[in-house]
């Protein structure tokens, strides 16, 4: 009987052939899943890398400067009111305006003008406002010394050293002797005829006679006439 030949079995069916497939798939997987593992271990690397990087870094806080305190001058010192002040002021323009119109309508001298504000028979105000309206007015107290004496010629006949002594005189004019000289020195007035108006005024009024009224008009403690203005008095009293 010939002997038949055995057929060979197929690789794929050989358990050698399996073994060895499987053996070599199972190291492609393992070798993957390193790899993919090394590639993930690599990307959190990365992810916390540039996390930490793109944080803020917290900012230190600097001190505060503390506010300056105020000084204890200003805290302590109490605030002057407006209202006072306001106050002050109108009654320091009062006596300026009060002092203008004694000093042109009545031709006062600067000292009788502020003894005539501060004074409680007068004006009454303060002596630092009465101060605050002589230290502005402004104004040329010669020509009011010389205005004085013209009145005092031209209304009461005074003598030359009558007006003077009246325009210097504490409770008269109270001008300076600066003053009072300017004015005696530019007054126009004639003397003789002041003189004789005056005796005229002692003969009608009070019946003297010439003699009596000659020496009235030359007294120191009268009229104060020269001897030679009294002389023409009585030389033209009828």
């Amino acid at each position: 009987m010939e002997k038949q030949k055995k057929r060979k079995k197929p690789l794929y069916k050989r358990w050698w052939v399996w073994l060895i497939a499987i053996i070599i798939i199972g190291s492609a997987i393992g070798g993957n899943d390193g790899e993919k593992a090394d590639a993930d271990e690599e990307a959190n690397t990365s992810v916390v890398t540039e996390t930490a990087s793109s944080e803020p870094k917290e900012k230190k806080e600097e001190p505060q400067e503390e506010p300056p305190k105020a000084e204890e001058s200003e805290t302590n010192e109490p605030k002057e009111d407006p209202k006072v002040e306001d106050d002050v002021a109108a009654e320091h323009k009062s006596a300026l305006n009060k002092a203008e119109a004694y000093a042109e309508t009545m031709d006062m001298s600067k000292t009788a003008i502020f003894e005539q504000l501060t004074s409680e028979y007068g004006e009454k105000f303060s002596e630092e406002s009465a101060q605050y309206a002589m230290n502005n007015l402004a104004f040329d107290w010669k020509e009011n010394a010389l205005k004085k004496a013209d009145s005092y010629s031209k209304t009461m006949y005074m003598s030359k050293q009558g007006i003077y002594d009246q325009l210097i005189s504490e409770h008269g004019e109270k001008f300076t002797e600066e003053e009072a000289q300017y004015a005696i020195e530019n007054l126009s007035a004639d003397f003789n005829e002041n003189a004789l108006e005056k005796a005229k005024d002692y003969q009608e009024t009070m019946s003297m006679s010439p003699e009596a009224i000659r020496d009235q008009l030359t007294s120191e403690y009268g009229e104060k006439f020269t001897q030679a203005e009294a002389d023409y008095a009585i030389e033209n009293l009828n």
